[in-house]
């Protein structure tokens, strides 16, 4: 599905056939927040990528220390929410 995806509509295909996948997927086990956080960012959803960020700080997942480096998120450096979510982090801005 996800290769007949980006056939069609290319990498942004490609992300939102992933993202369906991560949802069904959800729905009967469990998939880390942060996955979806990268999957919103590089969608362009920001407030979504940031509704699952804060999910993944406030369920102290392991994947929140990559937030500062994880390129999949460069799109949401710029945005306030970002500065104040690697504050509280405890991450150098």
């Amino acid at each position: 599905m996800r290769r007949r995806a980006f056939l069609k509509a290319g990498l942004r295909g490609f992300l939102q056939e992933e993202l369906k996948s991560d949802i069904a997927d959800s729905k009967h086990g469990y998939v880390p927040a942060f996955d979806f956080a990268q999957l919103y960012a590089r969608l362009g959803d920001k407030d979504r990528a940031f509704e699952n960020l804060e999910k993944t700080y406030k369920e102290a997942g392991h994947s929140i220390a990559f937030l500062k480096v994880e390129p999949e998120l460069d799109n949401l450096r710029s945005d306030p929410r970002f500065t104040d979510l690697l504050r509280r982090v405890g991450l150098p801005q």
